[in-house]
């Protein structure tokens, strides 16, 4: 499943669902087929992003910790591969970002799913 974000001031962001829910999840919105970051929202939405980013970072990791036990043993697996082609949190947000700053900037709410 993809996740598609759109504004009216912008283009369109594309994601996988795991990149888009880890996203929502850090800005404190639901996984759900549709949304909406507002205006007012985005300030806090690019802040907690952004916070996120450094957290990790610091603690020398970019990409989301496991959250189960099959999540664990896939990323057990995965972490080898991981190693030569690792995308950070930070590579996979910048886009999203960048969609929130601009919609925010044009006064333009940002939607998926509708």
């Amino acid at each position: 499943m993809l996740y598609k974000f759109k504004s009216q001031a912008a283009a369109d962001v594309i994601m996988l669902k795991a990149s888009a829910e880890e996203l929502l999840k850090i800005i404190g919105k639901p996984a759900s087929p549709t949304g909406i970051v507002t205006v007012d929202q985005a300030p806090a939405a690019i802040a907690a992003l952004k916070a996120e980013i450094e957290r990790r970072e610091a603690q020398g990791q970019g990409h989301a910790a496991p959250t189960s036990d099959d999540e664990a043993r896939t990323q057990a697996t995965a972490d080898e591969f991981a190693r030569q082609e690792l995308v950070t949190l930070r590579q996979r947000a910048a886009p999203f970002i960048e969609l929130l700053q601009i919609s925010s900037a044009a006064g333009k709410d940002v939607v998926w799913g509708v």
